[in-house]
């Protein structure tokens, strides 16, 4: 393979041939700005050469998540390492976590101005001063992606699966492989979007399709055990015919160890969202049947392609579609 030269780097850059001979002989003069793209895109072609200290700045991503006790929230924290590892070492990602109910510590997270920032990646519910913060920070020029849920409908860029078709899909495995007819209920985390937009798919698909199976009802779990539980224990008492459960959020733990105890746990054919050990197993003894797996892996990759994009060190826009949800089923595992 050809070694790199100084058009090569320009290209990549986005800057001019004589601004990289600048740069890469540290005759100064040159915006820091500048210096970082170019020193950044002389690293990503391996450009065979040590580069001048000064110009060794790192470029620091921030994502901010929430729910670290979660399953999917530790696999999206894993795939943003993971995913980091393969960077340019001058491209630090740092992650952390904050409280999903406190929109005031999220928004002063988000304005943060302790550390400059090269780009930020939010997976955080949304608020009026949550979407105020996040429009602030655009406005100061730093890029914003958000990753499965939408902070904001107006700044940056949303990586994400079809959240309304997912619940769609969850609607038509139910109407479809139902063992008898009679209700059927969802639950759900309100404070999210996605799951609002999972629960609308799902409500419009029984809209579109009217049969002797119905949504009948929705619960409000907030994705906590003990709420959870007791939407279930309500519903299964309400609804001594209930023949189906979609799970649009996580605890999916406290339903599958409610529905083992149940008697009629396997004659209701229960939908679940994320691919776990527990919804695993779950899905091997026939307490779960089908698995939604948002994918995590790919969400944390689109969203750091899309920040590199924003930055300048790559020039391959990334796809801007929705990523694509995985169906799993017990013959899938």
């Amino acid at each position: 393979m050809a070694r790199p030269n100084y058009q090569d780097i320009a290209r990549v850059a986005g800057v001019g041939t004589a601004t990289v001979e600048r740069v890469l002989n540290g005759r100064g003069g040159v915006r820091s700005e500048l210096v970082e793209k170019v020193t950044l895109a002389a690293r990503t072609l391996n450009y065979p050469r040590i580069l001048p200290d000064a110009y060794h700045r790192l470029m620091r991503i921030e994502v901010l998540m929430v729910r670290p006790e979660t399953t999917f929230y530790r696999r999206l924290s894993q795939a943003f390492e993971s995913i980091a590892g393969t960077l340019d070492p001058f491209v630090m990602v740092q992650r952390s976590f904050t409280d999903e109910m406190n929109p005031d510590e999220i928004a002063k997270r988000i304005l943060s101005t302790d550390s400059k920032r090269a780009g930020l990646i939010l997976a955080v519910p949304n608020s009026p001063k949550i979407n105020a913060a996040v429009a602030a920070v655009a406005g100061r020029g730093v890029p914003i992606v958000h990753v499965v849920t939408r902070a904001s409908e107006t700044n940056g860029e949303f990586v994400g699966i079809n959240n309304y078709a997912a619940g769609r899909t969850a609607a038509h495995f139910i109407m479809r492989m139902a063992r008898r007819s009679g209700p059927v209920i969802g639950l759900c985390h309100p404070i999210y979007q996605v799951h609002r937009e999972r629960m609308r798919g799902f409500s419009d698909y029984f809209r579109d399709h009217p049969g002797d199976v119905s949504f009948d009802w929705v619960g409000f779990s907030r994705d906590e055990e003990q709420y959870s539980k007791t939407s279930l224990s309500y519903a299964l008492e309400k609804y001594p015919n209930l023949v189906g459960l979609y799970n649009a959020g996580g605890a999916n733990l406290a339903l599958i160890d409610l529905l083992r105890r149940e008697k009629r746990g396997r004659d209701i054919l229960f939908i679940a969202h994320e691919l776990t050990d527990y919804t695993s197993a779950a899905l091997r003894d026939g307490i779960v049947d089908v698995v939604l797996d948002q994918a995590p892996e790919a969400q944390a990759q689109r969203a750091l392609d899309w920040i590199l994009y924003r930055i300048g060190l790559t020039k391959i826009e990334p796809d801007p579609t929705p990523i694509r949800f995985i169906t799993i089923t017990p013959e899938g595992l």
